[in-house]
């Protein structure tokens, strides 16, 4: 199977994003909505009437009160997202990414403070037809961005800002849903609001997440954490240098038996304790299994290696490796060959 992946600049949403958002509408509303889709009246307007189980979905002025609320310096961009989009409360509620429907991916991550880091290591483990094409740099608020996108607005499955702070995020392991928002717009909201670990991590306290995952930060002093979030329990900050698809114990046995998740953590944790590893051997682990996955339902996408030091982050695939910087952002494309994946 081959996917094609895009290198972008566009410092803020403007015509080209709103065409995206138009043409992958029906899919973000799948995305949102997931098993309440039942729940989406005929027609352009919502009228949902709930008592606010975790399972009904919420009004467009209940997304945009939590997002006020609690991240309230992306509001102005919210705001003009949804002036863009049209009047559909859909279509706010989805911008919010406010108390979306759960789903789970898998992915491993390790930290690295030896020579050549500090760095951060990230495989990003999900569905090749979900997730997006889109690496980007962005300016939306004064501050430079670069990290892989994922719609409907704003969203991030990892990045790194301009004062070097670098936020990346793997499913927790745990079933759990809550009235929060979704980890991939409280990653955007820490590059955009945040500078360090120690700020990022007071952020992570305060803002309610609507499912369980597990948030690795570094910035460029070598400073770190891992925090373990979850709608059902208290952040968890720790110096835990990897991290896979579960926090401190396996809670769904199932899920980590599909994901590897518990393989994977030895093999990172293995690879950070060996005193011959390097940062170029680390990152060679991230390619092989059991990190490197083949599996047709959620393989390895890309590898990212961020350097916040250097302001540089390494998109690499097998055989290829694409470097990005705020020095030095080039656009342009790549496609990725896949080949036959395993299993269903």
């Amino acid at each position: 199977m081959h996917k094609r992946f895009t290198f972008v600049q566009e410092d803020r949403p403007a015509e080209e994003w709103l065409a995206r958002f138009v043409a992958g509408r029906e899919a973000a509303r799948r995305w949102y909505l997931g098993d309440r889709q039942a729940a989406r009246p005929a027609g352009d307007a919502l009228n949902w009437h709930h008592g606010g189980g975790r399972g009904e979905p919420p009004t467009a002025a209940e997304c945009r009160a939590a997002l006020a609320r609690h991240m309230p310096e992306l509001l102005k961009g919210y705001d003009r997202a949804c002036a863009m989009v049209g009047d559909d409360p859909l279509d706010h509620c989805i911008l919010s990414h406010y108390r979306p429907a759960p789903e789970a991916a898998g992915c491993t991550l390790a930290v690295w403070l030896g020579d050549g880091g500090p760095a951060l290591v990230r495989q990003q483990d999900f569905p090749l037809d979900m997730v997006s094409d889109r690496f980007e740099l962005t300016i939306w608020s004064g501050r430079r961005v670069i990290g892989k996108a994922q719609r409907p607005w704003g969203g991030l499955h990892d990045g790194m800002n301009d004062a070097g702070l670098v936020v990346t995020s793997t499913f927790g392991g745990a079933p759990a849903q809550g009235l929060g928002f979704a980890v991939i717009l409280i990653t955007r909201y820490l590059l955009e609001a945040c500078s360090n670990v120690k700020e990022a991590v007071a952020a992570l306290r305060r803002i309610p997440i609507a499912l369980s995952h597990n948030v690795m930060l570094l910035d460029r002093t070598g400073d770190f954490a891992t925090v373990y979030l979850g709608p059902d329990r208290e952040p968890a900050v720790t110096r835990d240098r990897a991290t896979t698809n579960h926090q401190e114990t396996v809670v769904w046995l199932e899920l980590a038996a599909r994901s590897l998740t518990v393989e994977r953590w030895r093999a990172a944790q293995a690879a950070l304790d060996d005193p011959g590893t390097t940062l170029a051997s680390l990152t060679a682990r991230f390619l092989e299994p059991p990190i490197y996955s083949r599996a047709a339902r959620s393989p390895s996408v890309y590898t990212a290696v961020y350097r916040p030091a250097e302001g540089r982050v390494d998109y690499l695939w097998p055989g290829t490796v694409r470097s990005q910087g705020f020095e030095r952002f080039e656009a342009g494309e790549y496609v990725h060959d896949f080949g036959a994946l395993t299993g269903a």
